[in-house]
This record gives structure tokens, C-alpha cells and sequence, in this order.
């Protein structure tokens, strides 16, 4: 009988309570700040994550879950008599996580030969960030709840990965500018006269789609863009940062016009808080 495991990391931000229901493991990428070490989401929150990159004079860093972490989640799910297990990672082109999981599956069934035929290992990358990935693995899961076969499942995220959109505004700018997502000369023009880039990413690469002055304007054009390029009557997530009064704003704007609530409302994960910076706004949708 086939049994299904799904899996992820914790840049898909997914919440605990989802993880909960749904049976979801989560593997932890690495933070680093000031020379000490965090498991993201383990050994520190998003909102103590957030204090750490104000203060910090140097941008903190990330690195990808470690191989032990697949090795153990790997024999784990075996030994529970799982037939399948469906990891989806965050966007290779932006981590190692991808890699480390195909090569930490080569070296497990090297390692557990038997384990070939018993257990089938689907790495999924997802080629993006947070629940625009996270809201996959959660309809993945809910799936398997249903009883969906494997190969419907693992269709269904990806068909997910194929057409969703992460659409966030940095209303500051310094975390951007130092993480390479925009040119510190744009970022400087872009804090003097107080534009705001909307940020996406298609096939893995970070793309800028337009630029807003003040935080009213970008509030205005997430919604706008969203309500243009989303799909009626499917899932989406609306993230925040430090800023509550910019998330109020945002969370009042869709209330007003989309057909659905939000599937979560969520801080953003220490891993792209060092990207976007923690003053931000998003939403994660279907097109």
C-alpha cells in the first residue's frame, strides 16, 4: 500500500500549524549573525530575527540545510514504512539545498541499498521563495489526505510551481541593496525620492516589475497587480515584516476585493528577511 511523506525547508514559511495538521516536515536552513549560528525557525523567531538585521552593521548570511538533516529525514521515513517521500526545496539558484538534497539521497541508498525498493525519493526544486512554494506543499499534503496517488500529488505542486507568483515590496531599501537584488546606486536614488521596487522571480531570478513612490502607491499596485494576474477561487498568502501598519493597510485592501481570504497571513522567515529586508510587504498567488 503506498504511503506518502511530504517534506520541505523552512524558507517555504509555511506555519507550524499547518506543519501540524498535515504532517509536513520541515528542515531548517542556517542563519548566521554576527559570527553565531541559528536554525532558522528552531532556534530563533522571525520577529527576534528582525532585530538582529536592524542592529547588525554587517547583512547576516544563510546557508542551505546541512546533509545530515536529509540523511536522518531520509532513514526516518523508511524505518516509518513510507513507500514515497516528496521534498520540495527552495529555488536552487539561490541556495545549495537542492543539490545537497539529490546528492544526500544518492548517498543514502548507496548507504541502504535495500531502501531502493522500498522507498521512492521526489525532489522537487521549486524555483522560488517562501509560500510561493509553501502554499504547494500544503495543498500537496491535503492531497494526500484525500488519498491522491503519488504521481497526482507531486503533478499538482508542480503544475503549483509552474504558475505561482511571490510579489514582495522592501519599504527599505538597505537589506536589498547589500543582498545584490538591486544596484546600491539604484537603491540610493530609490530611498531619496522614496520609490519602492515590487519584486518577483521567474525562472529562479529575481526581477523587478515596477516601481511605486511611498508605501500607500505600493500597497495600491500589490493589490492591483495581484487581483490582475490571479486565478478566481485559488489559494494565496499575504506576508509581513516589522511593519504592521503597512500589513494593516495591505490586509485591509484585499479584504475589500478578492473573492477569497488569504490561505495564511505570516511572518516572513529569517532567510528572505535577509533578502527583502524585515520592513516589507507581499503576496503570494496562482496566476
Amino acid at each position: 500500500m503506498t504511503k506518502i511523506k511530504i517534506s520541505t525547508d523552512s524558507t517555504a514559511d509555511i506555519p507550524q500549524s499547518f506543519c501540524e495538521e498535515l504532517n509536513i516536515s520541515v528542515l531548517p536552513l542556517t542563519v548566521v549573525a554576527d559570527e553565531k549560528e541559528y536554525r532558522d525557525g528552531v532556534d530563533i523567531t522571525p520577529q527576534e530575527f528582525y532585530r538582529i538585521i536592524d542592529a547588525s552593521k554587517k547583512l547576516p548570511v544563510s546557508s542551505q540545510v546541512a546533509s545530515v538533516l536529509y540523511t536522518e529525514l531520509f532513514k526516518e521515513t523508511w524505518k516509518a514504512g513510507y513507500t514515497d517521500l516528496i521534498q520540495v526545496t527552495i529555488n536552487s539558484k539561490g541556495s545549495g539545498t537542492y543539490q545537497a538534497a539529490v546528492l544526500s539521497r544518492d548517498l543514502f541508498y548507496e548507504e541502504h541499498p535495500e531502501a531502493r525498493e522500498q522507498l521512492s525519493i521526489h525532489i522537487i526544486d521549486s524555483q522560488t521563495y517562501s509560500m510561493a512554494y509553501g502554499i504547494g506543499v500544503i495543498e500537496g499534503a491535503q492531497l494526500v489526505r484525500q488519498g491522491a496517488s503519488v504521481a497526482e500529488v507531486i503533478a499538482h505542486i508542480e503544475e503549483w510551481l509552474a504558475h505561482t507568483r511571490p510579489l514582495f515590496v522592501p519599504l527599505n531599501l538597505r537589506c536589498v541593496k547589500k543582498s545584490g537584488r538591486i544596484s546600491p546606486a539604484a537603491a540610493f536614488a530609490g530611498d531619496a525620492i522614496g520609490l519602492k521596487p515590487l519584486i518577483t522571480f521567474e525562472e529562479g531570478e529575481a526581477r523587478i516589475i515596477g516601481k511605486v513612490r511611498g508605501e500607500r502607491k505600493a500597497i495600491a499596485a500589490l493589490v492591483e497587480q495581484c487581483q490582475k494576474e490571479r486565478r478566481p477561487g485559488t489559494n494565496y498568502a499575504l506576508v509581513y515584516g516589522s511593519n504592521q501598519e503597512a500589513f494593516g493597510a495591505l490586509k485591509e485592501a484585499c479584504a475589500q476585493v478578492m473573492d477569497l481570504p488569504p490561505i495564511a497571513e505570516y511572518p516572513v522567515g529569517c532567510v528572505i528577511a535577509i533578502n527583502t529586508g524585515p520592513d516589507m510587504i507581499g503576496i503570494l498567488y496562482r496566476t
